[in-house]
């Protein structure tokens, strides 16, 4: 049994649905649970995003905004374009501003889950390759 593997089925909000909509930008299996609506009338999105262990998603750049994350359980990874990747445990805050280039995901033997803030659009790059997730 993976580490974590309560945040499945007992996290702080509900896992959601598969994350099939942006399957195409993930190596391994996420879920996601939109935390608010359209009809809340705010321009960013707010949702809670969990990780199955070895789980990550592709390099990525936001524009016009930017992300923040809030970690809600187990372990996970946050690396930006050209520094270590940090390690990320229950509590963790990590404020991504506009136009860095970076990635997030779970640890191999851990699930792992972050209520993501975002603000503008996304730009979808190149994808974690097992080479570089596999020195970590």
């Amino acid at each position: 049994m993976a580490k974590n593997e309560e945040l499945k089925t007992n996290g702080v909000f509900p896992v959601g649905d598969k994350n099939d909509a942006y399957a195409q930008y993930f190596i391994g299996q996420s879920y996601l649970k939109g935390l608010v609506s359209p009809e809340d009338n705010i321009d960013f999105g707010v949702g809670n995003v969990t990780f199955e262990p070895g789980c990550r998603n592709d390099w990525h750049i936001h524009h016009d905004g930017f992300q923040i994350l809030l970690v809600t359980g187990g372990e996970g990874w946050y690396q930006e374009w050209g520094k270590p990747a940090q390690l990320l445990k229950t509590g963790d805050v990590v404020v991504i501003k506009e136009g860095v280039k970076h990635w997030h995901g779970a640890t191999k033997d851990s699930w792992f889950s972050h209520v993501a803030i975002t603000k503008g659009q996304s730009e979808w790059l190149e994808k974690v390759t097992d080479e570089e997730y596999n020195k970590l």
